[in-house]
């Protein structure tokens, strides 16, 4: 199975996971997913009342010059220790 190939399968099967991620596993989730499928991030910080925007902005942002081959063995590492973590 291609590394692609492995990451699209792994970023669905973490969505049907039984029990919900910690937030920090989900902000770290969501920092290397964005960073496998649009790169380094393009867009502003959120404002200061806006936590949760400003969380993944954050988690994005701490990705920026990783790779797309890395942040997706990254992804899936993570994700599959979620996946094990939690059961489908």
């Amino acid at each position: 199975m291609s590394l692609q190939a492995e990451f699209e399968q792994i970023a669905e099967d973490v969505k049907k996971v039984k029990t919900r991620p910690a937030d920090q596993e989900l902000l770290d989730l969501y920092g290397l997913y964005k960073q496998v499928i649009v790169g380094d991030i393009n867009t502003e910080k959120s404002g200061m009342f806006d936590m949760k925007g400003k969380a993944k902005w954050e988690a994005w942002n701490s990705r920026a010059g990783m790779s797309k081959d890395d942040a997706m063995t990254a992804y899936i590492a993570l994700a599959k220790g979620i996946v094990n973590k939690y059961g489908m």
